[in-house]
């Protein structure tokens, strides 16, 4: 199915708040160029302030080295390097060297050399069972289908562990954690460990799988708030269960574009959702306008009006095939032409992608395809992998998907409808006042007032996992009771009369079978957009619930969103490569130099050694949003043009102006929105492109 890349008009993003003009700005042209913060629940912004371990460790689970102490095994490393040669054995026998020094629990697990011989790979596991016996083997995935690798780690339960056969590994799988080397942790400490995690160009969900093989335990041992931008600097918060603040911390040399701190332990774990929303620092770069008035104008409409709450490009995934039109094929019940569109060749992907899938498209050859496409192809791996053991079986291929990312689906075909219906109330009424028969909440429930969406987006089963990260962007998630319709009311004559609702209280639903719709022309909007897709909103015509309109709750999002603690200032600068903006990192650098150079020169030999290695305010608006003040020190200086003189030539200066944005928004609002009502422009990461020098 060859399309071009989806642009906002084809997911209903349309319209504006102002009709101010915009101006030329380049978006992400660096990653430090789009910092997220995640904000707690109790208004406070999340950032790196420390790498190192607290004093306090916990040292009721120190692993049992006593059958190694002192001891060389040299013949023992001999002897497996004759069953898995020099370049294995020099590695099992560092990693000895090292569990003879002291390090214990400190010592991440190392991964041997990938194995396709099941016959071999079981040789060595007997291997370790009759002569290290204070090592413990597992298998873990290979870099391709056809082949797997050993792990091999500390036997953490001591020499009566009875390894692979254990009960205690049978059960493993049932348990909500994964608990290995975690026996003995004491009563005293907090089962979980809370960090901060800091990242650059990496999604969450790949920071947390890297972060596990480390470890050597599973992805469902981390908890996390919420999903931040693949293509930016963030920090957020993140629990893992029973693991020592220093195993975590020793990590940081090892790690490239991730750093972990701040460390300490805590009752609970974390869930999607627990978060009030981002805190955003934005700076666009190249910025050209007629005047200085004009940016000025339109920053300070953005800080006072706020924008249309679109779900952003984001919503509907990178690819020339936009997940809606996925979601709408589930909800018909074409479950062949769902996997087509999954698995069929995509304009603008790269190169081994586009090979992979157009393989597959003429061969079949499931085996062969496997061994092509990346890792992080999460849906079209499962597919595959399920047809590959029932052939034909596309419903049941569909399903293989892990749940929230087959979600996903749905839930953008409903934001795709929500998107249309938001323009449509713009187009139709204005966006000044509320009209008779717009939703609004109820006064009386003020709960919900600093949320950008009302209601669950997950259906009744709640929401356990993330969407796939390649297709969301600054969004999280929220979790909402589902009691939703107790507090939304229809607006009638006497509301309109007593005057207390105003524009910002305007909600839209996402479609469901427990939400209502507007009693004006707008809900029309989403009925006859549906049955143009031959899709019903009231009837299903399959009786599979998830990938049902009528199964789910349903939910409601605010129509206009303004961002809290708004403030913006233009720079000058004339390097293009310079950031222009603090990171975390950078500001413990500041404090602390040597430590961070240590690190990052670490990392940097780590790289080139294996790189397939797993391992001041001008403006401020102030919208009543309680949170930590976040003081960003900036590099370059303030503008001070005179109004009649064009920014236009700037282009022959010796510098260049950018516009530094900070604000806070709800989880579920993006951020690009927001960046879209100012400049005018489209927010595609393809249009961007092209603004680049």
């Amino acid at each position: 199915m060859a399309m071009k890349t989806v642009d906002e008009s084809d997911v209903g993003i349309f319209c504006y708040i102002s009709n101010l003009p915009g101006f030329r700005g380049i978006l992400k042209q660096r990653y430090s160029d789009f910092i997220v913060n995640e904000v707690d629940k109790e208004g406070n912004v999340v950032h790196l302030t420390s790498l190192d371990a607290p004093l306090e460790s916990v040292e009721g689970n120190r692993v049992n080295t006593i059958d190694t102490k002192d001891k060389s095994y040299a013949s023992e490393i001999e002897l497996f390097k004759s069953l898995a040669g020099d370049y294995d054995a020099g590695r099992l026998e560092d990693y000895v060297k090292q569990i003879n020094s002291g390090g214990g629990d400190d010592i991440s697990p190392i991964v041997l050399s990938p194995d396709s011989d099941k016959s071999h790979r079981t040789a060595i596991h007997n291997f370790f069972k009759e002569n290290l016996k204070f090592l413990v083997t597992d298998t873990v995935e290979g870099p391709d289908a056809s082949s797997k690798c050993i792990r091999v780690r500390l036997n953490s339960g001591g020499p009566n562990n009875k390894g692979r056969n254990s009960k205690k590994r049978k059960e493993r799988g049932d348990k909500p954690f994964d608990s290995r080397g975690s026996e003995n942790w004491p009563d005293h400490v907090g089962k979980f460990l809370r960090f901060h995690l800091f990242k650059e160009n990496k999604d969450t969900q790949e920071c947390l799988g890297l972060l596990g093989r480390m470890l050597g335990i599973q992805p469902k041992s981390f908890g996390f708030s919420g999903t931040k931008d693949k293509r930016s600097v963030s920090t957020q918060r993140v629990t893992v269960f029973k693991q020592q603040s220093t195993k975590l911390a020793s990590l940081n040399e090892r790690l490239i574009g991730i750093k972990v701190g701040d460390f300490c332990y805590v009752k609970e774990g974390l869930l999607l959702g627990q978060l009030l929303g981002n805190r955003f620092t934005i700076t666009l770069r190249g910025v050209v306008a007629d005047s200085e008035d004009i940016i000025k104008a339109a920053a300070d409409a953005l800080g006072r009006h706020g924008f249309i709450n679109y779900f952003g490009l984001q919503r509907f995934g990178s690819g020339s095939v936009p997940t809606h039109l996925i979601g709408a094929a589930l909800l018909r019940g074409e479950w062949k032409l769902a996997v087509d569109m999954i698995l069929d060749p995509k304009e603008g992907e790269r190169n081994a992608i586009t090979k992979a899938r157009e393989y597959y498209k003429n061969s079949n050859d499931i085996e062969g395809t496997m061994k092509q496409l990346p890792r992080h192809m999460t849906a079209e791996r499962a597919v595959l992998q399920c047809l590959k053991k029932y052939p034909g079986n596309h419903l049941q291929a569909l399903k293989a998907i892990p749940r929230t990312l087959r979600m996903m689906y749905v839930h953008s075909y409903q934001s795709y409808l929500w998107n249309h219906a938001a323009s449509m109330r713009v187009q139709k009424y204005g966006t000044s006042q509320v009209v008779l028969g717009d939703l609004v909440y109820c006064k009386e429930d003020d709960t919900r007032k600093d949320t950008g969406i009302v209601g669950s987006e997950c259906d009744d089963d709640g929401c356990n996992d993330t969407y796939d990260s390649n297709n969301v962007d600054e969004i999280s998630g929220t979790e909402i009771s589902e009691e939703i319709n107790d507090h939304v009311k229809v607006v009638n004559v006497e509301d309109l009369q007593s005057g207390n609702y105003m524009i910002d209280d305007v909600i839209l639903p996402m479609p469901g079978s427990r939400t209502i719709y507007p009693t004006n022309d707008i809900a029309e909007v989403y009925h006859d957009l549906a049955k143009k897709d031959t899709i019903s909103l009231t009837e299903s015509i399959h009786n599979v619930k998830e990938f049902s309109i009528t199964s789910m709750t349903g939910s409601y999002r605010r129509v206009f969103q303004k961002p809290g603690d708004f403030e913006w200032d233009l720079i000058k600068y004339t390097d293009g490569s310079l950031p222009l903006a603090e990171t975390d990192l950078d500001r413990i650098a500041k404090s602390n130099p040597v430590i961070i150079s240590k690190l990052v020169d670490s990392a940097n030999v780590k790289e080139e050694e294996n790189r397939s290695d797993c391992t001041t305010q001008s403006e401020s608006i102030d919208d009543g949003v309680r949170i930590q003040k976040d003081d960003n020190e900036m590099a370059g200086k303030k503008v001070g043009l005179p109004a009649d003189e064009s920014l236009q030539d700037s282009s022959s200066q010796e510098y260049h102006i950018a516009l530094k944005l900070s604000f806070t928004l709800p989880a579920s609002c993006y951020a690009t929105m927001a960046i879209r009502e100012l400049l005018k422009t489209s927010t595609s990461v393809a249009f961007h492109k092209t603004l680049n020098p």
